[in-house]
């Protein structure tokens, strides 16, 4: 054996050292577990423990799987939501995302967005929310109603995915969805047929036939929806077109070449009616009408052709042509979206049986929220008044109508006291040769007008009050109305 080189070991000797390694490798690891079982077991007492946010430890599971998007798809997507596939699609559809406001808290049950074009899918979306969180279960032990508007961050999940799953499966009539999620690779390139995006040429199409699958693949991939400036909205309407299929989306709109984003600040009424009642109808009108003259042949406008659970009431200045009929006003349940000169909200009561009892909806609250934040209570009373008695007597009469031409007598003079007088008030005597006799104060001091130096706020929040008594009176006719916690409107 040279010097400096190792000896040479027998096999034996290798296995020898083998198993001694082994056995010291095995001592260390039941030491350390040892340790971290005594560890555990031994949690000091000033050891903190966060409640996890529930929206952003949804796990992000990747998209994978689905049939690829190809071009004609994108091409025909693209085109029935905004109108051409050419051009870039409106910006704010691509950083909208679906997202709550805090939980446990007030409004926990409202989503949030700013105001643009998304909000009527929005409040659509809202109204299906607050629909499961009031009336689909009944917590036996709740104390007030409140308790169920104000979500943690688990229940608000859960009624997002079952929401969006019931608005899905409504407008495929209960039969077959298609949901549309982005991948990583681009599979529509850029030419004179198709402008890219960054979302429309990735996309992938899942095709689900059950409810239950449905909702579980919405809630294994609800992050996707939950960005906040994602393409979250964007991703529901592009599921609702695909589900409805892009050519009955047409056919909806009858107008050629007609799609549902237009220039409306917050949304078309197409998208709305696409949401509640799975066809994206212009008409509100209940059924079918014809419409035609005698020069043209009558043809069909399709309204609405069921009552759905959730209703929408409508108030445009001048526009009476387009006010909702019976099957939108009155829903099977007491929540309606609502527009009110362009701007979409949510209307709701929480008691199940108020369209159902007559009782019920004579006198009767009214809660109204936009996904901007705006929250306020109506007291809306539909009780007639009483008219005043008239079982006067003959003499009475007599009497009523003396003193009212009398006052009609001395209003002829006072028209010019009010130009020429610095007297405040005036004594009258008046008396007749019968023997009739009274006695008049005059006041000729004019009511000041209110004054109308209002800021620009002010005058906003007025209208908008205004706007919102009027919607309701679409709804129930020469109702009083007593607003209660107004907040500012967004």
């Amino acid at each position: 054996m040279e010097e400096g080189s190792s000896p040479e070991l027998s096999p034996d000797d290798v296995k020898d050292h083998h198993k001694q390694k082994f056995e010291i490798l095995a001592r260390a690891l039941q030491v350390s577990v040892a340790k971290r079982s005594s560890d555990s077991r031994q949690v000091p007492n000033d050891r903190v423990m966060y409640a996890r946010n529930q929206q952003r430890s949804a796990g992000r599971v990747p998209v994978v799987g689905g049939s690829p998007i190809n071009e004609d798809m994108a091409v025909a997507l693209r085109t029935i939501v905004f109108g051409t596939a050419v051009a870039p699609p409106r910006g704010e559809w691509l950083r909208t995302g679906i997202v709550f406001r805090e939980p446990d808290k007030e409004l926990a049950y409202g989503l949030k967005a700013p105001r643009n074009g998304t909000r009527g899918l929005l409040s659509a979306l809202q109204a299906e929310i607050i629909k499961i969180l009031l009336f689909e279960k009944r917590v036996e032990n709740a104390n007030s109603i409140e308790l169920f508007l104000k979500p943690d961050g688990a229940r608000q999940l859960e009624v997002l995915v079952k929401a969006m799953g019931e608005i899905l499966w409504r407008i495929g009539e209960k039969s077959k969805v298609i949901m549309c999620l982005p991948q990583d690779l681009i599979l529509v390139p850029h030419s004179v047929n198709f402008f890219q995006d960054s979302l429309t040429e990735k996309l992938h199409l899942f095709e689900i036939t059950s409810l239950e699958d449905l909702q579980i693949f919405i809630k294994r991939y609800i992050h996707v929806f939950l960005e906040e400036t994602g393409p979250g909205t964007l991703l529901l309407l592009y599921s609702a077109v695909a589900t409805r299929g892009t050519e009955n989306t047409q056919r909806d709109l009858e107008v050629e070449k007609g799609y549902l984003v237009t220039g409306a600040e917050e949304g078309s009424l197409c998208i709305v009616t696409l949401m509640l009642t799975g066809r994206a109808t212009p008409y509100l009108h209940n059924g079918v009408v014809y419409v035609g003259d005698e020069e043209h042949y009558a043809v069909p406008q399709y309204g609405i052709l069921a009552r759905s659970e959730v209703g929408f009431l409508l108030y445009e200045e001048g526009v009476e042509e387009r006010m909702p009929g019976s099957r939108l006003k009155t829903p099977s349940l007491p929540i309606w979206v609502v527009c009110s000169q362009g701007h979409f909200g949510v209307m709701f009561n929480t008691n199940r049986e108020l369209l159902r009892n007559y009782h019920a909806e004579r006198r009767f609250e009214l809660h109204y929220y936009t996904c901007g934040g705006s929250q306020c209570q109506l007291i809306v009373d539909t009780r007639q008044e009483e008219p005043q008695s008239n079982n006067h007597s003959e003499q009475d009469q007599a009497a009523i109508s003396a003193f009212s031409n009398i006052e009609k007598l001395v209003h002829t003079k006072l028209v010019t006291l009010l130009y020429y007088t610095t007297i405040v008030f005036i004594e009258l005597y008046y008396y007749t040769c019968g023997g009739s006799q009274c006695h008049l104060i005059v006041d000729t001091r004019q009511e000041e007008p209110q004054s109308n130096n209002h800021s620009e706020q002010d005058q906003a929040a007025i209208s908008a009050f205004s706007n919102i008594e009027k919607l309701v009176h679409t709804k129930w006719q020469d109702a009083r109305i007593q607003w209660i916690g107004t907040t500012q409107f967004i």
